[in-house]
């Protein structure tokens, strides 16, 4: 399998030869990591439960665990899953990764359709599937959403969509993915998407595709999957805690499949996760840390606050040069857009003259770097 380096590879590599200014404190704002300490309750859960790891964890997950999980979608989206359409699983990077060569496994010429740019474990999967793949290219003349290409999309086996955006910010409407649920039954594709900042929104709570299936009148969330995690919204990236659900058939097979890889949570993680699964207060106070950080962003750099995540996907001219000018002479560390991208069949790579800057530092040293930004583009 030939995979392409890792983002921050590349960006080590960028920046290998530089020596970044020393008056400036160093400021990394290229990795989608809360810089937040884990609230103190799920710590104490962690601890409290660390007797447990005398046992071994079932594959399928604890029921305090999958309680919690369907309890979260139930409050958060108004939607009620039964235990058959939902698995925990260990973050939701190993299912991104495994539940397409799962589920492509037996297809006649695999094809795998997924936002571009993109989380590179997407582009992962559809090597180690042997898939072809198409891109769904996110750019400013399409407001960052993804076109409906019907001739395209009725090849697909597979359509991963990720929205609220990673990169770019950008968020899908209830009418527009129910508009994708439509297109997944007309041409029997499973439409996944990857939620994980579903959390993380500035104003209004942003739609699931589980309620877009509701919402077009697939109750049965045919075709449909979703994934979550706990790693952004309670700042616990190191808990491994996710899960996907929707559609029962599918998850049936899926877990059947998962009792070969052997990627359990371990029983102390699980009880943590699922008291970080049942409280909002906590994800209340990460949001408006978050939202300070845009609002930082907006007086500084003249951005529009966007609906969700914490990420800002700025243009500037000639982002590699850009990029070692700002580590160069600001200390700072931002991630160029075309490692998060790839060309198309036309040779055009959407993440082209664009950065990616991860605000999850407090707000004032968010606002230091963002002052050194400005400075660097002037």
């Amino acid at each position: 399998m030939n995979f392409e380096p890792y983002p921050f590879e590349k960006l080590n590599n960028l920046l290998e030869n530089i020596t970044p200014n020393k008056n400036y404190e160093p400021s990394a704002l290229t990795i989608g990591e809360p810089q937040f300490e884990t609230p103190d309750f799920i710590q104490k859960a962690l601890c409290q439960n660390s007797s447990q790891l005398r046992k071994y964890p079932k594959i399928a997950g604890e029921e305090n665990l999958r309680a919690a999980q369907r309890k979260f979608v139930k409050t958060r989206f108004s939607v009620t899953l039964s235990d058959e359409q939902i698995i925990p699983t260990f973050g939701t990077r190993e299912v991104l990764f495994n539940f397409p060569q799962f589920f492509l496994f037996d297809k006649k010429e695999p094809t795998i359709a997924f936002t571009n740019p993109f989380y590179q474990i997407y582009e992962g999967a559809a090597i180690a599937s042997r898939a072809k793949t198409i891109y769904l290219n996110l750019t400013k003349e399409n407001n960052f959403k993804p076109e409906i290409d019907e001739e395209k999309l009725s090849a697909c086996h597979l359509v991963i969509l990720n929205f609220p955006n990673n990169p770019t910010s950008s968020t899908l409407t209830l009418q527009e993915l129910g508009e994708w649920v439509k297109l997944a039954l007309k041409y029997n594709f499973v439409l996944l998407n990857d939620e994980c900042y579903s959390e993380i929104y500035t104003a209004k709570p942003v739609p699931s595709l589980l309620e877009a299936s509701l919402y077009v009148g697939n109750c049965a969330f045919k075709n449909m999957l979703v994934i979550n995690s706990i790693s952004k919204r309670s700042s616990a990236p190191g808990l491994r805690s996710g899960f996907i659900a929707g559609d029962e058939s599918i998850l049936k097979e899926y877990i059947n499949y998962r009792t070969y890889i052997g990627c359990a949570s371990p029983l102390p993680l699980q009880s943590a996760a699922a008291v970080a699964w049942s409280d909002e207060e906590h994800v209340a106070i990460a949001r408006a840390i978050y939202k300070k950080n845009f609002e930082a962003a907006k007086e500084i750099l003249g951005i529009e606050i966007p609906d969700a995540t914490f990420y800002i996907w700025l243009r500037v001219p000639d982002a590699l040069e850009f990029t070692k000018k700002l580590y160069r002479d600001y200390n700072v560390k931002v991630l160029p857009g075309e490692y998060l991208a790839r060309a198309d069949e036309n040779g055009f790579n959407p993440g082209k003259d664009f950065i990616r800057i991860a605000l999850v530092e407090d707000t004032q040293k968010t606002k230091s770097a963002l002052k050194r930004i400005k400075e660097c583009l002037s």
